[in-house]
């Protein structure tokens, strides 16, 4: 890739030397303008700038010495375009002392020849900040990249990079709730004592996590012959590989298991982002008797478990017989249309599961994630088989 008015490779030169104004011209897309190489051990110098081709002297019947025999590397080639280097500090110490010329000097050194090669090309390296290179400080500019910081942010880039099909789209419906509780995993992961900093907590997780989700809805309407369905909370459990593929654990995390952290932090994402739906039932049990004048939003719900009852939302479930089970819930119904009047039908049963899984994630009902279902029971019940008068405890606490 040359440019016509200011040629550097031998092949311009000559070509402009015989044709003058007349010599055909190509434009080059831009496309075909960017080139990148991942630094691997076997990466070698004639692979970036080039080499002696004895094949092509053979055949052209050219001397060594003739410039001509030169078979150019990828940066040459990369002429008037970008060329990215990735993982440069596992680049090996000779080939970037090779980039480090052309980086200063301009010049292309190949063999016995030395050749004046004013490259306009844009390099690009990227590196994680630990791993010091030898080329840091002829790089002109080092930005440093971040995760998202914000959850709209981080919502745009899984919905813009994930990979999933129109036929998918058409069958499962993903509502802005389970988009925020995956995007949550991310954000707790990253503040989790478990997960190595140093390797962090990549967008590839949200990006995978939401591919696994529709999946996991997918498959169960396969199953169920049905035509639609959405992403429940219960599908969630789809994305535990999606975790433990995406993070790496410090000595204490794989203490406690990598399945167990995954769930852990799922957990702790559903708790989060609880608070921003409903209200806080820690909160709740904190208020003094006199300004507890309303109803508590989750007595009916919790008193209903205390009695004994108990919920199990298998995986594999048709919605419609889901939906009865969340109705079974005495409160449950009420309190959502409370504080969502304006849900759908299908919307609302979510926002009812939902529910369930915030109070297990506040403790106040038990949650067991049991061969093919979710279990809710009565948290004290599960735990010692004793009743518990929850009214007792609130209003004792309050």
């Amino acid at each position: 890739n040359d440019d016509p008015l200011r040629p550097i490779s031998k092949f311009s030169l000559d070509q402009i030397a015989a044709h003058g104004d007349e010599t055909p011209i190509h434009w080059v897309h831009r496309s075909d303008r960017y080139a990148e190489k991942l630094a691997t051990p076997d990466v070698s110098v004639a692979d970036l700038i080039g080499d002696v081709d004895p094949i092509k002297a053979a055949n052209l019947k050219l001397s060594f010495a003739d410039e001509r025999v030169i078979h150019y590397g990828i940066i040459p080639k990369s002429n008037r375009g970008i060329f990215v280097i990735n993982e440069l500090p596992d680049l090996q110490a000779r080939i970037q002392v090779a980039l480090f010329n052309i980086l200063e000097e301009g010049d292309v050194q190949i063999r016995g020849f030395k050749l004046r090669l004013p490259l306009d090309i844009l390099f690009v390296f990227t590196a994680n900040p630990e791993d010091y290179t030898a080329l840091k400080d002829r790089i002109e500019s080092q930005i440093l990249t971040h995760y998202p910081k914000d959850m709209d942010t981080a919502l745009a880039i899984t919905e813009q990079e994930a990979s999933v099909e129109k036929e998918q789209k058409a069958v499962v419906t993903v509502s802005d709730l389970a988009k925020r509780l995956i995007e949550q995993v991310a954000f707790e992961a990253r503040a989790s004592e478990f997960v190595d900093k140093k390797s962090g907590v990549s967008a590839r997780l949200t990006i995978s996590a939401f591919e696994n989700a529709i999946s996991a809805a997918e498959r169960r309407a396969i199953v169920n012959n049905e035509k639609h369905t959405q992403v429940w909370i219960s599908d969630l459990v789809g994305i535990i590989p999606s975790i433990t593929g995406k993070i790496e654990l410090v000595y204490e995390g794989e203490q406690e298991g990598p399945y167990q952290v995954a769930m852990n932090l799922l957990d702790k994402s559903i708790r989060s982002q609880f608070s921003q739906y409903f209200p806080n039932p820690d909160q709740l049990k904190k208020r003094k008797t006199t300004e507890l004048k309303d109803e508590n939003p989750y007595r009916s719900i919790i008193a209903w478990f205390d009695k004994g009852n108990h919920v199990n939302l298998f995986f594999n479930i048709k919605d419609e017989e889901k939906i009865i089970n969340l109705y079974r819930v005495d409160g449950l119904q009420a309190l959502v249309k409370k504080f969502f009047k304006g849900a759908n039908d299908k919307e609302a049963a979510l926002l009812m599961e939902f529910v369930l899984h915030g109070l297990a994630a506040y403790s106040f009902i038990s949650k067991k994630v049991i061969e093919g279902k979710i279990e809710f029971k009565d948290l004290m019940g599960s735990m010692l088989n004793l009743g518990r008068n929850y009214e007792e405890e609130f209003d004792e606490e309050a």
